[in-house]
């Protein structure tokens, strides 16, 4: 029997039907499993004092989760989840016209996938081998760099430099020695929240190409919507116009959608072809499509999402300088601080008060700790706990600055 729109708000038990949703779908995610498995053995979610509520800021999610048009997309199909994301209306095909439409691209340009985490694992298969190596950042999102160590496959790490950037030249030079199959550049990459402008960009896509004209490059901009350099602009032009290089995007970050699970790739057809080839059958929701299409007709939602994060951002940056830390230039709804001591003991400090921060990013975890960005309301209260962490002795030993 169809199930309308009240009840399956009265099956969630809401009271307030956009509150309830916003945080029922906006959330957790792989960042969210990967800081909890670091936790195996412990609790990774602490008994608090009464009266003391969670603050989650440690897996780069938009603490406001989708915006209203998304959340209204989603309840209308309800009553659609019986339904094949083929066989719903709209379906997949349609979300893939929506993207193709918003970037004056063909559909064959685009390739969705179950998050942008699909995205890159299919890239993975299709171009590193134990033959073809892949080349990324130290430290920097580890979907790609856990699948190569996971089945021993060829690896190169490049540490970022001393203001936390990408290493371009460490990195080129790592993709031009003729067996290099996928170069994973994360811009802004993740955990860092720095980022490289267009014109650095382009010049790498361009030496790359020159040295190792068979070599893949990945462009994920998972955090685009978030940066505020003027240098900086997206890569999809770049990929549209040239072989072997593609963009990976996602829903899962300003468009609040973490737990729905949509991300997609835009490139040269004959380059995400492969993509295509190993996604994954009926990778996307109902749900999650009408939602993605009701977000792309929402601008104004990521416009103000953007301004929200860029004051909240701006505020904790300062809030943490004043305490002698030292926040790298951020880009995204994260920072990566300097906290002279080591990762775990400001996570274990700060939960005792409620406040959630981001796992161990080595080789920096024995200096740095990544803070996602939440409510001005949330880091408000995350900073005092924060001041009152930094003033708490540490138990282990911090070691060299940014070592292993």
């Amino acid at each position: 029997m169809p199930v309308s729109r009240r009840g399956f708000l009265q099956l969630l038990g809401a009271a307030e039907e956009v509150a309830l949703s916003g945080a029922f779908l906006s959330a957790r995610g792989l960042e969210a499993h990967l800081a909890e498995a670091q936790t195996q053995g412990q609790r990774a979610r602490p008994m608090l004092p009464p009266g003391v509520d969670e603050i989650r800021i440690s897996s780069n999610e938009n603490p406001l989760g989708p915006g209203k048009a998304a959340l209204d997309a989603i309840l209308g199909k309800f009553p659609e989840a019986g339904r094949y994301p083929f066989n719903s209306s709209p379906a997949d095909s349609a979300l893939v016209s929506a993207i193709a439409e918003k970037y004056k691209v063909k559909p064959e340009n685009v390739v969705l996938g179950a998050g942008s985490q699909e995205i890159l694992k299919s890239a993975m298969r299709a171009w590193v081998s134990p033959t073809k190596s892949l080349v990324t950042a130290l430290p920097s999102f580890e979907n790609c760099t856990s699948y190569a160590k996971k089945y021993n496959l060829p690896l190169t790490e490049v540490k970022v430099d001393s203001a936390m950037r990408l290493d371009v030249d460490g990195m080129i030079a790592a993709a031009s020695t003729g067996n290099c199959g996928l170069v994973f550049f994360n811009n802004p990459n993740n955990p860092t929240a720095t980022v490289h402008g267009s014109k650095t960009v382009t010049e790498m896509v361009e030496r790359i190409r020159k040295a190792s004209p068979d070599t893949v490059i990945l462009i994920d901009e998972a955090y685009h919507d978030y940066v505020t350099d003027p240098s900086y602009a997206s890569a999809m032009p770049l990929a549209l116009s040239t072989p072997n290089v593609f963009v990976a995007r996602t829903f899962s970050k300003a468009y609040g959608m973490a737990g729905m699970r949509i991300g997609y790739a835009i490139g040269m057809a004959d380059t995400v072809k492969p993509l295509a080839t190993l996604k994954m059958p009926y990778n996307v929701s109902v749900f999650g499509v009408a939602a993605a299409i009701a977000s792309l007709n929402d601008p104004q939602h990521i416009a103000d999402e953007q301004k929200r994060n860029t004051e909240v951002r701006a505020f904790t940056v300062k809030a943490l300088q004043d305490m002698g830390a030292k926040p790298a230039d951020s880009q995204g709804n994260f920072l990566f601080v300097d906290i002279g001591r080591p990762a775990k003991d400001f996570r274990d400090a700060c939960a005792k008060q409620g406040v959630m921060v981001g796992r161990d990013f080595p080789p920096y975890e024995k200096t740095h700790c990544r803070i996602s960005i939440g409510t001005m309301d949330e880091m408000k209260k995350a900073v005092d706990v924060f001041r009152t962490a930094l003033k708490t002795p540490t138990t282990t030993t911090s070691g060299e600055k940014g070592g292993r």
